[in-house]
C-alpha cells in the first residue's frame, strides 16, 4: 500500500477512536494526568544541578576547543558537538521554565537563564510564549503559533515572497530557517513580551551578545604577535584583520548557532506535524485532545538522546509539564497502561520527517487533512 494512503487510513481509524472516546466522555485531561504515578514528579535538586553542571562544563570545554581549533577536521566535528550541547542546555532550561527541574523558583530562574543563554534566548521572554501559548493551545488553529498550518486558501493569498518562504520552511531543509526567523528573530528579537521580567532578560541578552561579538571580533582580528614583537599594543590594531575577525565570529558563534536552530526546528516539527495529527478549530479542540493527541513520541539513538535528554518522549511532557525529563519514559509507560491505543510512538524519526515534509504542506480545516501543493491545486 502507498505510504501516504496507509497513513491516511491509519489516521482516520485513530481519529474515529478518539472521537468515540470523547463522545463517551472517557477521556479528560485530568483522567490522563491521573494515570501518571507520583514517582514521575520527583525532582531532587541535586540531580538537576548535576545535569546542568555536566552540560554547562561540556559546552564550555567544546566552545574553548572550537575557539582554539584551526584545522578543518577539528572545526567541523566541534561545530556539530557545540550545536548539540547548546540543545542539551536549552532542554534543561526548558524544564526549569516549567518548574520540572527544581522546586525552587529562584534556582529554576537562574539555571534556566544560564542554560538558555548559549542559544541566545531571553529566558523570561521565551518562557512567556512557550508556556502560555504553545502549551496552553497545542495544535489549536489560530492559537498555537509554532509550525502553524496554512490552508490552501490562505496560501493562495500569499505574495510570491510569502509562498517562497512557505515552500522553504515546509521543505526538508526548512527546519532551521523556520526556527531562526519565525521563532528566534520574531519572537526573541523583534517582539517583547508584556512583562517586566521579559524586558529585563531581553536587555541583558542584547548586552551580552554585543560583548560576545566584540570579544570574538577582537580575538580574531587583533595581531597579538605583532604587538608583542613591536612592544607596542596599538600595533595589533594597526594590522587588524577584518577577515580573521569575521572568521572567528562565524566559527565560534554563527555556525553552532545555526546548527542549534536546525536541531530545535526539526525537534518541534516532528513532535507536532504528522499526517496522523489533525489540528483542530477552537470549537473542536480541548486540552485533552491537544496534549494527548497532538504529539508524537520518538525513540532516538542513545548518542543523540545524550544531548536531547528524552525530550523526544514528548507527549507526557505536554500532559503534565512538571515531569522532569529523566522521568518522561516512566510517565509514558504509565499513560500507555491506560490509554495505549491513543498514543503515537515511533522509532522512525528521520523517515517520518522526510515523509511529512513531502506530504504535509497545506491543511484543510473542514476535512482535517494535510495536502501537498499539487493536491491542493487539484482540489481548487
Amino acid at each position: 500500500m502507498n505510504l501516504a494512503i496507509h497513513d491516511e487510513h491509519r489516521s482516520a481509524a485513530r481519529n474515529q477512536r478518539t472521537a468515540e472516546a470523547f463522545a463517551a466522555k472517557k477521556l479528560t485531561w485530568k483522567s490522563i494526568k491521573d494515570a501518571i504515578s507520583p514517582a514521575a514528579y520527583e525532582n531532587p535538586t541535586g540531580r538537576g544541578l548535576l545535569y546542568f553542571i555536566r552540560d554547562f562544563t561540556l559546552f564550555c570545554v567544546a566552545a574553548t576547543a572550537l575557539f582554539l581549533a584551526e584545522a578543518w577536521y577539528f572545526v567541523i566535528p566541534l561545530w556539530i558537538v557545540n550545536g548539540l550541547l547548546i540543545s542539551a542546555l536549552f532542554t534543561l532550561g526548558h524544564d526549569a521554565a516549567h518548574g520540572a527541574l527544581f522546586t525552587s523558583k529562584r534556582l529554576s530562574y537562574w539555571v534556566g537563564f544560564l542554560a538558555t543563554l548559549p542559544s541566545w534566548h531571553a529566558y523570561s521572554q521565551w518562557a512567556y510564549g512557550h508556556n502560555r501559548v504553545h502549551h496552553g493551545h497545542t495544535i489549536k488553529l489560530d492559537a498555537d503559533f509554532v509550525w502553524h498550518p496554512v490552508t490552501p486558501a490562505e496560501y493562495a493569498k500569499l505574495s510570491w515572497i510569502g509562498r517562497l518562504a512557505h515552500r522553504l520552511y515546509w521543505s526538508p531543509l526548512g527546519a532551521g530557517p523556520y526556527y531562526l526567523i519565525e521563532i528566534w528573530l520574531k519572537g526573541m528579537v523583534l517582539y517583547t513580551a508584556p512583562n517586566a521580567e521579559a524586558r529585563r532578560d531581553q536587555r541583558v541578552l542584547f548586552g551580552l551578545f554585543a560583548l560576545m561579538t566584540a570579544g570574538l571580533w577582537l580575538a580574531g582580528g587583533y595581531d597579538l604577535r605583532l604587538a608583542q614583537w613591536s612592544g607596542d599594543w596599538t600595533q595589533g590594531f594597526a594590522a587588524f584583520s577584518w577577515g580573521g575577525a569575521l572568521w572567528m565570529w562565524t566559527k565560534v558563534f554563527l555556525v553552532p548557532f545555526l546548527i542549534w536552530n536546525y536541531v530545535m526546528g526539526f525537534t518541534v516539527y516532528v513532535h507536532h506535524i504528522n499526517a496522523e495529527i489533525p489540528w483542530k478549530d477552537r470549537g473542536d479542540w480541548s486540552p485533552a485532545y491537544g496534549q494527548l493527541f497532538g504529539t508524537v513520541n520518538y525513540h532516538i539513538p542513545r548518542i543523540v538522546n545524550f544531548f536531547l535528554h528524552d525530550i523526544y518522549i514528548h507527549m507526557p511532557h505536554h500532559v503534565q509539564v512538571r515531569i522532569p525529563f529523566y522521568h518522561l519514559r516512566r510517565a509514558l509507560e504509565d499513560i500507555k497502561s491506560v490509554y495505549g491505543e491513543y498514543v503515537i510512538e515511533r522509532d522512525t524519526v528521520m523517515r517520518d520527517y522526510l515523509h511529512s515534509t513531502r506530504q504535509c504542506k497545506l491543511f484543510d480545516r473542514e476535512s482535517g487533512r494535510w495536502y501537498t501543493y499539487a493536491e491542493a491545486r487539484a482540489l481548487a
